[in-house]
């Protein structure tokens, strides 16, 4: 020990006298441990490495978050023999600010678990939570308690958050009131706040955070998805106009979204990956909602990565699938030492300048910005960027204010923080932050659950019902996921022999399937459909269901078709609705306003036009399920059409039994045609996969555009159910564009008991 104690005196020694001629020196891991925890290493012990400390839930390191080796060989800060790394019990502020009320019990510290109750005095009323308890993030469960009386005050007593003290106590229109945070913690929020005429008070109630003190997940995604969704959930229309916060977006899109990720030292590689991935989770999330936004996504440190040019949507040149793929491909690298961020603003100045440009001032008041920054603020380069952002503000706002201290064009421009990193310069980027409606600053050391967060900013109650959601990046490997990423599959179990086909749910009561697998003996208590809803049994009984009107099997036996499968489609209701949620959600079904809105198609929309936006290609990509362990897998083959067709559909004259000579007596314009191998191996359809959705992705929504019918060849075996075509064998799917009239009638009816599908007028 003593030996190479001295070995590690002596190369300290040796390279302070080095240090002049530019020799780098390793860090020693003397005094580096942490009692309780663990911590990490970027570059091992060589100069820059940045040591990182964790601990368990409920505690935090201390006294450093983050130590950082420098030139000289010595950490920064210093280890101190007189106070070791520890991890420490995660401490929340202080309740005992109530103002006419009593706190038990009376502590001098409150730490994780700790609980209390809160009394006002005689006269006063308590608002908030009676009972709180300390939680592992630093934050008091429930909401700041109030004890307040009615003194007939234009807005009410806004309270004091644990840990602060207030300045002000009149609560009459244009009074002030301030706020400060005691000791060590520090302000989140808004310092400042003004009783407005309508007896509300302006921005968002303030919160004292400690420098360990974090959002959770559940937090952010409820904050910043109520607020972000002002400008999602919003009705389209041709006009540019605005009604308060529900933005219109016209065809060409008047929302623009910037979006800035810190990829510099300071930042782990992880967290970089992280912020990365949730950016695309984001725009994967926001394509979900009926917008469609323009995007500028760049990256930066001391240089700025532009990944995504706004330049090219408002050229019409880029596609979303294009700009995730990017996105993807994209790598942080090893050289990305200081941060610039006022650099980053300033480049989003100039690409708001370049709209401005190409709308004209007029129609650039319709659009509204967004931006949204990751980073932990720790800029050692480019000044701050709060003029800049001033400039922006002044750009969107165009000097256009009204009384009361809100901003007549307020609503157009929000500025997001995500604080992320071990080491978060809280006071530089707070004032950053722009908007109303709800938090703007969301501080989150910890970004892992960044994916998360983003993905439930849809799954609340406006949009859950939104037709074609699913989640597409979980681990397929289990059975939940996989309900997930297919949340409209439905097993259905029909007829006494029990014969078992796929379906689809394109509402909470109905399922769409194939006709063919119903005999004339099956009778309603014979069905049964299976899907996981969470509320009782997954087994559903069916209230009734409804073969096509003009589907008979045995149609054309005297024309050489033994078994006629035109018109294969059933519609089953149950006699229960099912319950929505994010692993059970309707697909979108074709000519509904609902699948229009998941397009993207504006105004008064048409069913051609869906047509023509899903199925673009002579040779169209498109996916069906097959019975897999854990649960279904997903084939993928390739409709012929137009001058491909032809040559795809006499392939059906080879089908066992067939004897006509002219394969569109078998084969109507009802079909879409799969299978072959003309250009890759497809896959093909078995017995088991009939009712099955033919569908396809668009924009995160998944859109059914036609039912697995028949095939010319039965390549399956009982051992494997993910078989490929070769040259011969072709399938052959009911294309739910040629079903409207069936659809609508069953589907779209008004005057029954249930709540019908909207279906386009043309």
């Amino acid at each position: 020990m003593g030996a190479s104690s001295n070995w590690s005196w002596y190369a300290a020694l040796l390279c302070l006298l080095s240090f002049g001629a530019e020799v780098l020196c390793d860090c020693t891991p003397n005094g580096i441990e942490i009692q309780g925890g663990n911590f990490t290493l970027t570059k091992e012990l060589t100069s820059g490495s940045l040591l990182i400390y964790s601990c368990n839930d409920g505690y935090y390191p201390y006294p450093a978050l983050t130590r950082i080796c420098q030139p000289n060989g010595s950490w920064k800060p210093a280890p101190k023999r007189f106070m070791p790394q520890k991890c420490k019990l995660v401490e929340c502020p202080d309740p005992n600010v109530l103002e006419n009320g009593d706190v038990f019990p009376l502590e001098v510290q409150y730490f994780v678990g700790n609980e209390t109750s809160y009394e006002c005095y005689s006269g006063y009323t308590l608002r908030g939570s009676s009972k709180r308890i300390c939680l592992p993030n630093g934050k008091w469960s429930g909401s700041t308690p109030i004890c307040s009386r009615d003194s007939g005050s234009a807005c009410p007593d806004p309270g004091i958050p644990p840990g602060a003290s207030r300045a002000g106590n009149m609560f009459e229109i244009d009074d002030k009131v301030t706020y400060i945070c005691n000791g060590e913690l520090f302000l989140v929020g808004s310092k400042e706040r003004v009783c407005l005429e309508n007896g509300q008070w302006t921005g968002t109630e303030p919160a004292c955070y400690y420098k360990h003190t974090f959002d959770t997940p559940r937090e952010v995604a409820e904050s910043f998805g109520s607020a972000i969704k002002g400008t999602l959930t919003s009705t389209q229309s041709l006009d540019d106009t605005q009604e308060g916060r529900s933005i219109r977006i016209s065809k060409n899109g008047t929302l623009n979204i910037y979006i800035g990720v810190d990829i510099s030292e300071s930042i782990e590689k992880d967290h970089f990956k992280t912020a990365r991935d949730a950016v695309i989770t984001l725009i994967e999330k926001i394509a979900s909602f009926s917008v469609s936004p323009n995007y500028e996504i760049v990256f930066f440190s001391s240089k700025l990565y532009q990944v995504v040019n706004i330049h090219n949507f408002f050229n019409a040149t880029v596609e979303l699938n294009k700009v995730i793929e990017d996105l993807k491909k994209f790598e942080a690298g090893n050289t990305n030492t200081g941060t610039d961020l006022n650099m980053v603003f300033k480049h989003f100045e100039k690409q708001m300048a370049y709209i401005k440009r190409q709308a004209g001032d007029e129609r650039f008041k319709t659009h509204r910005h967004v931006l949204i920054l990751f980073t932990d603020g720790a800029y050692n380069m480019g000044g701050s960027p709060a003029p800049t952002v001033a400039r922006i503000k002044n750009t969107v706002y165009m000097n256009h204010t009204v009384k009361n201290h809100v901003g007549a064009r307020d609503d157009f421009l929000d500025i997001y923080i995500f604080a992320i990193g071990k080491v978060i310069f809280d006071d530089d980027l707070q004032p950053l932050t722009v908007g109303t409606g709800g938090d703007h600053y969301f501080r989150m050391p910890e970004p892992s659950k960044l994916k998360e967060t983003f993905d439930s900013i849809i799954d609340e109650s406006e949009v859950v019902g939104l037709c074609g959601l699913h989640k597409d990046y979980d681990n397929l490997e289990n059975r939940e996921s996989r309900k997930k990423q297919y949340p409209w599959l439905a097993f259905v179990n029909q007829g006494k022999k029990r014969k078992s086909c796929l379906g689809s749910l394109v509402s909470p009561d109905f399922v769409l399937t194939a006709a063919h697998c119903f005999t004339f003996e099956d009778e309603v208590a014979d069905i049964t459909v299976e899907i996981e809803d969470g509320v009782g049994s997954s087994v559903k009984r069916v209230k009734s269901f409804t073969l096509h009107p003009l589907f008979n099997l045995t149609a054309k036996v005297k024309e050489g078709v033994p078994e006629f499968y035109d018109y294969d489609l059933a519609i089953i209701r149950l006699e229960i609705p099912v319950k929505i949620s994010d692993s059970v959600r309707p697909i979108c079904i074709p000519c509904t306003q609902e699948t229009s809105d998941a397009l993207n198609l504006v105004g008064e929309s048409t069913c051609k036009q869906q047509e023509q936006r899903l199925l673009t290609n002579s040779r169209e990509q498109l996916s069906f399920l097959t019975k897999k362990d854990p649960l279904v897998a997903k084939k993928t083959a390739f409709a012929k059409l137009n001058e491909n067709r032809d040559l795809c559909i006499e392939k059906a004259l080879m089908a066992p039994g067939i004897t006509t000579k002219d394969e569109s007596v078998a084969v109507t314009d009802n079909f879409l045609c799969t299978g072959g191998q003309e250009y890759q191996r497809e896959d093909i359809a078995c017995k088991g996969d009939s009712g099955g959705a033919v569908f396809k992705n668009f924009n995160l929504r998944t859109i059914q555009i036609g039912v697995v019918s028949w095939g010319t060849r039965d390549l399956c075996s009982d051992t494997s159910s993910m078989v490929e075509s070769n040259d011969e064998s072709r399938d052959f799917h009911i294309n739910l564009f040629r079903m409207i009239p069936f659809l609508s009638q069953n589907l779209g009816d008004d005057n029954e008991n249930y709540t019908p599908l909207k279906f386009l007028k043309n």
